[in-house]
C-alpha cells in the first residue's frame, strides 16, 4: 500500500523525520506516503462539491493587501493555503511545486481527526464511556502507569504520566517512540508507553504527548477492530465527500500512528473543517454523541501554551474558534462565528516556533478583519 519509489523499501516512520534539513522538508512533506508504508482511507465516490465564491479583494493579485499575502507565504513557506467562508472557497494558493490533489503531511493536524474517531466509536457504542479506564479497551497496560488513566484524560493530555515532546533531541520521547522496536507480540506504541513513569496523579497536570495520541488510535482499533484508516474511510473520509484518498503512515507494528502524519489534499482538509462546522452530520445526523463537538472544541484544561486552550485534541482560541495544528506550520483553523474555515500546509524551517506561531495567529486576525470589512 505505498507507492515507494522503485528500489526504495518502504520502511516505517521513523524520529529521522524530525531531522530533516530544510530541502528535504520543502521536497518530502508532498510525499510522505511513498517513503512509508501507509493505509489508505478512501474517498468519497460523490465528493462533495467547493463552491468559488467570491475571492477576497484585498488579497487578489493586485489588491490593498496582496504583497503581504506573497510575504507571508515566502516567509512562513506556506505550500498551501485555503480560505473556505460559508462553504466557499474565496482563496487558494500554492507554491513549492505543490498542487491541488496533491497531498501534504498533516503531522500533528491527525490528532483532531483522531479524537474524532473516539466521538465516533462512542456514538457506535464501541466505547461504553469516556470515563472508562485506557487498560479496559488496551490489556496489555494494565500494571503499567496507566492504570488510573481515563480516556477523558488521555484526550485531554493530563494523564500525569511523564513524557518529553523536545522535536529537536533524538532521546526524546517523541523521538524514541518511533525507533524503538516494540517487545514481541506488542504494538509498538503501547510497548513504548507502558514503560513510561508516573510524574502526577492524573488529571492534574497538563503536558502535549503525541504518544497519548498513539495510544488512544490504538485504543479505537482494539474496540472497533478495524484500523483507523477503515474507521475513518468509513465514518469521514467517504461520507464527507472527500475527493482524493488520505493515506495514514503505520508505525512497526503496521498499525496506523495516531497522534502524527495523515495525508491529505489541501481541499480535503478544507472539508474537515468544513465538516466538523456543520456538526460532524452525515444524511443530517452527526456521527458524534450529543454535546461531543462543543466539549471537544471548548477549553477543557489549562494548557502551558500562553496562547492557548485545549479541548479534546483540539486547540482552542477565544471567541469559539479552534485549531488542528501540526508542526512544520500545519493548521486547520476554525471560526464557527464567521463560518471561516483557513487551511495552511507548510514547510517551516523549525518544528515549533514562538514568532511564527504569532505570525500566523496573526495573519489569521487579518483573513477575519478582511472578511468582516467586505461583509460577504
Amino acid at each position: 500500500s505505498t507507492g515507494a519509489p522503485a528500489g526504495a523499501a518502504p520502511r516505517p516512520a521513523t524520529s529521522a523525520v524530525l531531522f530533516w534539513n530544510q530541502q528535504q522538508r520543502e521536497a518530502w512533506f508532498s510525499v510522505m506516503d511513498t517513503l512509508f508504508p501507509v493505509h489508505v482511507a478512501k474517498a468519497s465516490s460523490a465528493p462533495r462539491p467547493l463552491r468559488a465564491g467570491a475571492p477576497i479583494s484585498a488579497l487578489a493579485p493586485g489588491g490593498a493587501q496582496a504583497a503581504m499575502l506573497d510575504a507571508f507565504m515566502t516567509e512562513q513557506k506556506v505550500a498551501g493555503l485555503l480560505v473556505l467562508h460559508d462553504g466557499a472557497i474565496r482563496l487558494e494558493r500554492y507554491a513549492m511545486g505543490y498542487g491541488p490533489g496533491q497531498k501534504w503531511t498533516s503531522f500533528s493536524v491527525a490528532k483532531s481527526f483522531t479524537s474524532t474517531l473516539v466521538g465516533a466509536a462512542v456514538k457506535d457504542g464501541y466505547i461504553k464511556s469516556l470515563d472508562d479506564p485506557v487498560t479496559k479497551y488496551i490489556t496489555a497496560m494494565r500494571g503499567s502507569a496507566y492504570d488510573d488513566v481515563t480516556i477523558r484524560q488521555l484526550l485531554t493530555m493530563t494523564s500525569g504520566v511523564r513524557w518529553n515532546e523536545d522535536y529537536t533531541d533524538p532521546r526524546s520521547d517523541v523521538a524514541m517512540l518511533f525507533s524503538t522496536p516494540p517487545d514481541p507480540g506488542l504494538d509498538a506504541t503501547v510497548s513504548y508507553m507502558r514503560k513510561l513513569p508516573r510524574e502526577a496523579s492524573a488529571g492534574t497536570k497538563w503536558v502535549y504527548k503525541t504518544g497519548e495520541t498513539n495510544l488512544i488510535g490504538n485504543l479505537v482499533m482494539e474496540a472497533t477492530h478495524k484500523s483507523l484508516a477503515e474507521y475513518l474511510s468509513e465514518k469521514v473520509w467517504s461520507p464527507a465527500g472527500m475527493e482524493t484518498d488520505a493515506t495514514w503512515i503505520v508505525d512497526l507494528t503496521g498499525h496506523e500512528v495516531g497522534g502524527c502524519c495523515l495525508q491529505a489534499s489541501l481541499r480535503d482538509y478544507a472539508r474537515f473543517g468544513q465538516f466538523i462546522l456543520d456538526g460532524a452530520k452525515v444524511n443530517g445526523r452527526s456521527i458524534l454523541p450529543d454535546g461531543w463537538l462543543e466539549a471537544a472544541t471548548t477549553n477543557q484544561v489549562t494548557s502551558t501554551d500562553p496562547f492557548r486552550g485545549y479541548g479534546y485534541q483540539w486547540w482552542t482560541e477565544d471567541q469559539g474558534r479552534f485549531m488542528a495544528i501540526g508542526i512544520h506550520g500545519q493548521s486547520i483553523h476554525v471560526d464557527p462565528a464567521r463560518k471561516l474555515i483557513i487551511v495552511m500546509n507548510s514547510a517551516w524551517p523549525v518544528a515549533t516556533g514562538r514568532d511564527r506561531s504569532i505570525a500566523r495567529a496573526q495573519f489569521w486576525r487579518t483573513i477575519e478583519s478582511i472578511i468582516d470589512s467586505e461583509g460577504k
